[in-house]
């Protein structure tokens, strides 16, 4: 399938590889992009087009593509994997830059919220950003190279206290449960724990005799441990003290963090995509499971999303799939070391950037790593890095000079899979 663009930029229905061909090579079209493979017209042409409806499976982690038209025929499909690093990366970034300032500006005071992007109004956090852009850019990109009639989300209402708390699906608890939460007549957990425990150390039960009273994390926050009132337990100063000393080890059962954070992003993400388009019909996973289930095909995310375009009614694939990954627009760490003695080449080497997409040996994968000596780490599209030993002598680690760049890096890596 060859993607079609009009003179004047419009979007045409999409032509088989012979047809490209020739009007390749008549100078009728000129080629526009390489993956996927689409070209532009260079004479004057109808703009008839066809209805096409783009469904999207909207997701945290993962998003799926597919457009379709009218007889079932999905002539796109895609998968995109969502960055979710953003926040790890500023934390350390934000370690990284109070670490030097104590070290080269300890005369100057402490800012508190000086940045302007903490303070404006209606502010969305980075992470929620890059989601959002996500799920526009791949929807804009397709409305570029296909004229889409119709649009089709697959979208989720999470319920986030219902999904902490089961309880609240029984009519006894519901009618009061969402107006008392768990900390209702409490300052705070703290304050709740406290009360729970009866003002008293669980370890100890009081016999230190020691009055000042503290709450533990049972599994610690740096371990992945719940700030809920389930992972937390009342221990006098002794014997809280005499725990982190590894002196004491009583056995307790606390409780990790949940994954509520995902289906509150899925809530932001659903209000914003039908704010950008208002004219988006709008369906949800249960219908998209009971439509694949009854068409019979395998759960992927590609799948629920040919599912979505067609409505329930049956497809044939015409195109391959193309797989993508949203990566950071470039490389701006410097120096690494407890000094940042070491210096890092963000630069060209040999003329390869990070994430460029090369051939190597007939196959085609990304630069994961370049050394200043002129070799290469390769890897595939899921980040897996891509083992040469079996290679001969002197090839067994990639020399950039024998990789032929196909792509320069930009914010996300391709990959065509053929179905």
């Amino acid at each position: 399938m060859v993607y079609v663009i009009s003179q004047d930029g419009k979007p045409l229905m999409p032509c088989s590889n012979t047809i490209a061909r020739l009007l390749l090579k008549q100078g009728k079209a000129k080629v526009k992009r390489r993956e996927p493979f689409t070209i532009k017209l260079t004479y004057e042409t109808t703009s008839y087009t066809q209805d096409l409806t783009l469904g999207v499976d909207t997701g945290s982690g993962t998003i799926g593509t597919a457009v379709s038209k009218n007889n079932g025929d999905i002539v796109y499909i895609s998968e995109i994997i969502v960055r979710n690093d953003i926040t790890d990366k500023m934390t350390q970034r934000a370690k990284y830059r109070r670490n030097r300032r104590n070290r080269k500006t300890r005369y100057r005071k402490a800012k508190w919220l000086n940045r302007a992007n903490s303070i404006k109004n209606d502010r969305f956090s980075p992470t929620m950003q890059s989601k959002l852009h996500s799920h526009v850019k791949e929807i804009e990109y397709i409305k570029s190279i296909l004229p889409i009639t119709k649009l089709v989300f697959e979208t989720g209402q999470f319920d986030m206290h219902l999904m902490k708390n089961p309880s609240l699906a029984s009519p006894k608890v519901k009618h009061w449960g969402y107006q008392k939460g768990a900390n209702y007549g409490f300052e705070n957990t703290k304050a709740m724990v406290l009360n729970r425990d009866n003002y008293t150390c669980q370890c100890c039960r009081g016999k230190h005799k020691d009055s000042k009273l503290e709450v533990h994390h049972i599994i610690y926050r740096s371990q992945g441990g719940s700030d809920e009132a389930d992972n937390l337990i009342t221990l006098c100063h002794t014997c809280h003290k005499a725990l982190h000393d590894g002196k004491i080890n009583p056995k307790l059962s606390g409780k990790t963090k949940g994954n509520l954070k995902y289906a509150t992003q899925m809530n932001s993400i659903r209000k914003q995509l039908f704010r950008l388009y208002p004219g988006a019909i709008e369906t949800f996973g249960y219908i998209t499971k009971a439509n694949r289930l009854r068409l019979g095909v395998n759960k992927e995310h590609y799948h629920d999303a040919c599912t979505i375009a067609t409505q329930g009614d049956s497809f044939t694939l015409k195109t391959n799939l193309y797989k993508k990954k949203c990566i950071s627009d470039g490389d701006f760490q410097k120096t690494k070391g407890i000094r940042s003695e070491q210096p890092i080449e963000t630069k060209k080497i040999c003329g390869f950037r990070k994430f460029d997409k090369v051939r190597y040996f007939g196959k085609e994968y990304f630069i994961k790593g370049r050394m200043s000596t002129g070799y290469a780490i390769l890897m595939d599209i899921e980040g897996k890095k891509i083992d040469f030993s079996s290679m001969p002598k002197g090839y067994k680690t990639p020399k950039l000079n024998n990789c032929m760049r196909i792509a320069a890096r930009t914010s996300q890596i391709i990959q065509t899979v053929a179905m």
